[in-house]
């Protein structure tokens, strides 16, 4: 029996089909394709995958619809393919419980970055980030979420209430893109989600603190016209 990581992919553009399971391949990993709606999720309940690659508009049904009947039974990373004009798609997909995205057409380097960063944090631990280690780490950072505090390079940053508890909902889905609705729900609460301008303030304010460069950030990086991402 194959150990390799199993992928299945939702797609029924049969060009693109190709061009993602050459890739895949080439990574050893292993595919499975469907291109309907229903044939993905009775290979979804079948193969059980480890990450999903799902393009929103199949011809027998809302790619939503996959998002959210999988999500009752998985937490399998999803990575969805999108138009490049879907921008509200792609919030809604994330909403529903979507990874990730990437926007057509893309290149084999980019697919591949991004499916290792989620079958990454699928294997260590799923789309919960509660792994064994209550420390995450990237670069001079350690976020200490059994003692709620944030270091650099050892020493303890200052950050306010609401900006910890943002990197605390990145934090805890490291390399997912986060919607501004998602983050503003999480942290100002239900009543807040149209406040977008909550969350960019916020966010300047954390990167100054944690970022070598707020102005080119490496770690708390911006999805234009979507939310935000812990980049690790």
């Amino acid at each position: 029996m194959s150990t390799a990581p199993r992928v299945l992919m939702i797609e029924d553009e049969p060009e693109i089909r190709r061009f993602v399971r050459m890739a895949l391949e080439s990574e050893g990993l292993e595919v499975f394709e469907a291109a309907t709606l229903q044939r993905g999720l009775i290979d979804a309940a079948t193969r059980r995958p480890e990450l999903v690659v799902l393009d929103l508009g199949l011809p027998d049904g809302d790619g939503l619809d996959f998002i959210r009947e999988f999500r009752g039974w998985s937490q399998a990373p999803i990575l969805v393919l999108s138009a490049r004009e879907g921008e509200e798609r792609k919030v809604q997909a994330l909403d529903t419980g979507a990874d990730d995205y990437l926007v057509k057409p893309f290149g084999v380097s980019e697919l591949l970055a991004r499916v290792r960063v989620q079958l990454r944090r699928f294997s260590r631990g799923g789309s919960t980030g509660n792994d064994a280690d209550p420390v995450l780490r990237f670069g001079p950072i350690a976020v200490d979420r059994a003692l709620r505090t944030v270091t650099r390079d050892g020493e303890e940053l200052h950050l306010t209430p609401i900006e910890y508890r943002l990197l605390q909902e990145l934090a805890a889905a490291p390399g997912r893109v986060l919607t501004h609705q998602h983050l503003l729900k999480a942290v100002w609460g239900p009543g807040h989600a149209e406040d977008v301008h909550y969350v960019r303030v916020h966010m300047a304010n954390l990167r100054k603190k944690i970022e070598t460069d707020p102005n080119r950030p490496q770690w708390l990086v911006t999805e234009a016209g979507v939310g935000y991402r812990l980049k690790v």
